[in-house]
């Protein structure tokens, strides 16, 4: 990248388009290698904060295979993407979403919907409850979630990828400081 182009950002509009179209070209490489009955769509958008982000969305026969074993196949598509774009592009900071016929919402419900159970229980009984052993993307997502209620505190608890998660209630019940994910920030 050039003086001018740092300077003035000329060439970052190209380089998301180059972005862009490495992605598309490494996927129709793995969808013909692999006989995948599979289409995609890429959009890409701006985050607040002014990051790129481009959305890979699959359609096609082969969803349930994408969307099998817990969305294995789309983490390892979003993992690959990510690791492709570092390769090529090593200063650029796009991050990569994918996802099949909204199967990452229903997850997201699914555990928004188990950490309300758990955080209820916690409340009504004042004692520390606990999510099962989750990913680092679903643990940020409990974490998150739990963080906006006073009454609750949260952390990850374990070694290794999969931690559980400690609901706990809040000293002072309902404090004015709020719900602080403590290890939110450590995933």
């Amino acid at each position: 990248m050039g003086f001018f182009s740092k300077l003035f950002g000329g060439k970052s509009k190209s380089a998301n388009s180059e972005v862009e179209s490495l992605v598309q070209n490494t996927l129709e490489g793995i969808i013909e290698k692999a006989q995948f009955d599979l289409s995609f769509e890429i959009t890409s958008s701006k985050e607040d904060d002014g990051g790129a982000v481009l959305s890979v969305q699959f359609s096609g026969g082969d969803e349930e295979l994408l969307k099998d074993k817990k969305g294995q196949m789309l983490d390892a598509f979003q993992l690959l993407l990510k690791r492709v774009i570092q390769h090529n592009f090593p200063e650029d900071k796009t991050n990569i979403t994918v996802d099949c016929g909204g199967y990452r919402d229903e997850t997201e419900g699914a555990l928004i919907e188990r950490a309300e159970n758990l955080k209820a229980i916690c409340i009504e009984q004042g004692k520390s409850v606990y999510y099962r052993a989750l990913p680092p993307k679903d643990r940020k997502v409990v974490h998150q979630y739990l963080a906006k209620d006073p009454r609750i505190k949260s952390r990850s608890l374990g070694d290794g990828l999969y931690k559980k998660i400690k609901i706990y209630p809040a000293k002072g019940g309902n404090s004015a400081q709020g719900n602080k994910a403590e290890d939110a920030h450590q995933e």
